[in-house]
């Protein structure tokens, strides 16, 4: 068992955002979230993350039911276990992009020769080599998406979760970011959960998850 969610409800005062969502995900698995905007995507994301708690239903991780753990506990595994990709990037501005790529590293308490040595073979990878040294206003969206790819994937996770990792880049900068998503969960054999509104994303993943209303209504 890698992923699995059983009866996922959430509800923020009278809304209620999730109406019991079920979801089984594959090791090396690549499944989009798709579905109109309030359709409860992004909240969903959230809680499979671990980001978010939902107020009902069970959250079972490599078959460990994380909904159980203690709120340190759970941000301990979710730093080990899950690297998370969002739309505006969340790059610190006042550090590079190699800082920003080691600071979950860090948080981990790992070592350091081990984390540079990881950090720049990640960012080499994603064709960053000479841009290491630069700060995220001195990067292109594309750039900066990718820095935020390799610090996703610092800690080596078993699971990438993103939420519209391309909704703020025109359409050849896309393009790349999903075919490097591709080869990443091809080479790396890492789990991809992605929300998306992109047709071409969705066309790449091996299944889409279409939400409406706070339920799945289609796999």
């Amino acid at each position: 068992m890698f992923l699995l969610a059983e009866n996922i409800k959430k509800s923020y005062g009278t809304v209620n955002v999730l109406k019991g969502i079920d979801v089984n995900i594959e090791k090396a698995e690549f499944v989009t979230i798709i579905g109109k905007s309030g359709a409860g995507k992004s909240t969903l994301l959230h809680i499979l993350g671990t980001l978010d708690k939902a107020d009902e239903g069970k959250l079972i991780i490599f078959g460990e039911d994380v909904t159980r753990y203690s709120s340190d506990k759970l941000a301990d595994f979710r730093n080990r276990h899950i690297g998370f990709v969002f739309q505006f990037h969340h790059l610190l501005p006042e550090f590079t992009a190699y800082e920003n790529v080691i600071i979950p590293a860090m948080i981990a308490r790992r070592r350091e020769t081990d984390y540079r040595i990881k950090a720049e073979q990640l960012l080499d990878y994603l064709g960053l080599t000479d841009r290491m040294g630069h700060k995220p206003g001195e990067l292109s969206g594309g750039e900066q998406q990718r820095v935020a790819i390799a610090r996703a994937l610092i800690n080596d996770p078993s699971i990438i979760m993103a939420d519209e990792p391309t909704g703020n880049l025109d359409s050849t900068t896309s393009a790349e970011i999903h075919e490097l998503i591709a080869r990443l969960r091809k080479e790396l054999g890492v789990t991809f959960i992605i929300v998306t509104h992109n047709i071409e994303l969705t066309e790449l993943s091996d299944r889409s998850l279409k939400m409406s209303d706070g339920l799945i209504i289609k796999t």
